[in-house]
């Protein structure tokens, strides 16, 4: 296939260089160079930030019911591109062709919930004559120029979660996608102003360290939205706390499935491995990576696990039935290989399946073997840190109260699971857990209607429902004196 180029897009305006030098697009399937890729600096920030606040107030002002319009246009173009997003995603991070397709029906599901929100958006009226001789109303304003900084992992479902309640809501965005992942937000874009997004509304600026800087502490850029980890994310935030610029951070986690001997154990062990080994090769902020198994059941489930993960197909994700491909970088095979090494020192787990680079055929892309380990150590840094690659962790309990100290014993609170039909249990248990959401017998971590986000250094804020676009908007209050003597009489 022909590899696309890549643009700077400044509102409207597309730019094959910038301030910020080039980067070189690596393959993660071959290795090989695939196109540089231009990156913003602080120059290109000053110019977007110029072109938004020029077209705040239009946008603003722009009837719900066309915004509206202009989001259901770009969830349309979304799936009606759908072949070329996933054939993206594959270039940009090696994501299989089926799981890419997925994504791009993600990302316009959310959209289309957005658009739906752009007239319904009210506040509240608070009559209260009798008591305080006032009459008030609140209403929703957008914030101004949101500062959005997206990850490399499923990029276009972080832009249909994060940019289109932004717009939604009545702001303009600066959006300075990964790097690392260029294509998709390259397309991206060409469809905002395809379906008719206003120049100036939204810029599109793969850039520097020193470009997602110049973003958060630009005074005209009012809110910040993060999706990466904490490192990063401590540097935005004290950043940002020198002009007070509040933020909303989704910083990924090491999430807790519990298993119970009640649930249908082989859709709990298909869904394991899906979610830990299949889906992004592991590279997922809420993914179980942790499955903590009751004791009557972790042989059987184990073995149902390796069974299930012999069978999934790990190569170049252009090719019909893999379901496993690449993780993003060498640098990044390099760390999880590194975590392999240390928990074998360490005598930290044992492995029964992977635990190393692919070879072969696949010696040269960023390849790692599907990984299962077993008696894992729960206070080891392999159940601690993020592994971020095709791997789970399987540790064993015997009582509930072990089962959520376990899943609790982690820094991160994003995701937590639970397997089981017992619906007491579930309710039980799902008080107790330290987790933004709470998943059940397979519910779905990012439906568009329902709020996500994390606690602990899993972050703060929400994306996803009402309190999804709530985060990109501020209520005024207005409050109406009507005469009344202020010490009656």
């Amino acid at each position: 296939m022909k590899i696309p180029s890549v643009h700077l897009h400044i509102g409207h305006e597309s730019r094959t260089s910038g301030s910020g030098g080039t980067r070189t697009h690596i393959h993660p399937v071959t290795g090989k160079a695939l196109v540089d890729v231009p990156l913003a600096g602080p120059e290109e920030v000053e110019l977007a930030v110029a072109k938004a606040e020029a077209a705040r107030e239009g946008w603003r002002r722009t009837p719900p019911e066309q915004r509206g319009a202009m989001l259901y246009r770009l969830a349309e173009l979304m799936m009606e591109k759908k072949g070329e997003f996933a054939e993206m995603a594959a270039l940009d991070g090696g994501t299989p062709l089926m799981q890419g397709e997925r994504g791009v029906e993600t990302a316009a599901s959310w959209t289309r919930y957005y658009a739906g929100w752009c007239d319904k958006l009210t506040g509240d009226l608070l009559s209260t004559f009798d008591t305080r001789g006032e009459f008030s109303y609140s209403v929703p304003e957008p914030i101004g120029i949101i500062g959005i900084i997206n990850t490399w992992n499923g990029p276009l479902i972080g832009m249909g979660m994060k940019v289109t309640p932004a717009l939604a809501a009545g702001n303009c965005v600066i959006l300075k996608p990964a790097e690392i992942t260029p294509f998709a937000p390259e397309l991206f874009a060409r469809c905002c102003k395809e379906a008719g997004i206003p120049d100036g509304v939204l810029s599109v600026l793969a850039g520097t360290g020193e470009a997602g800087d110049a973003i958060v502490r630009h005074p005209k850029v009012r809110k910040i939205s993060f999706t990466g980890g904490p490192i990063t994310a401590r540097k935005i935030l004290t950043a940002a706390a020198e002009q007070i610029k509040p933020s909303v951070m989704e910083l990924g986690g090491k999430s807790a499935s519990l298993v119970f001997p009640d649930c249908d154990l082989q859709a709990a062990a298909e869904r394991a491995v899906f979610w830990t080994i299949g889906c992004l090769a592991g590279q997922g902020c809420a993914l179980p990576t942790r499955q903590v198994v009751h004791a009557d059941i972790y042989d059987e489930f184990v073995e149902r696990m390796v069974a299930i993960a012999k069978q999934f197909k790990v190569g170049d994700p252009m090719e019909p039935g893999v379901m496993v491909g690449p993780v993003i970088s060498a640098a990044a095979v390099e760390r999880i290989t590194g975590m392999f090494d240390r928990a074998t020192a360490d005598n930290a787990c044992t492995f029964l399946m992977g635990g190393k680079r692919a070879g072969g055929d696949l010696a040269n892309g960023n390849f790692i073997e599907p990984t299962i380990m077993v008696d894992v150590d729960p206070d080891h840094e392999i159940a601690q840190v993020e592994i971020f690659g095709p791997a789970v962790a399987i540790l064993k309990f015997e009582t509930e109260e072990e089962a959520i100290g376990i899943a609790n014993n982690s820094e991160y609170g994003l995701a937590a699971y639970i397997q089981s039909n017992d619906i007491q249990r579930v309710h039980r248990i799902a008080e107790r857990l330290h987790a933004g959401g709470i998943y059940v017998n397979g519910g779905f971590q990012i439906n568009s209607h329902t709020p996500f986000g994390g606690v602990g250094i899993s972050g703060f804020g929400k994306e996803g429902g009402k309190a999804g676009i709530d985060e990109f908007l501020h209520y005024k209050t207005v409050t109406i004196g009507v005469g009344a003597p202020i010490f009656g009489g």
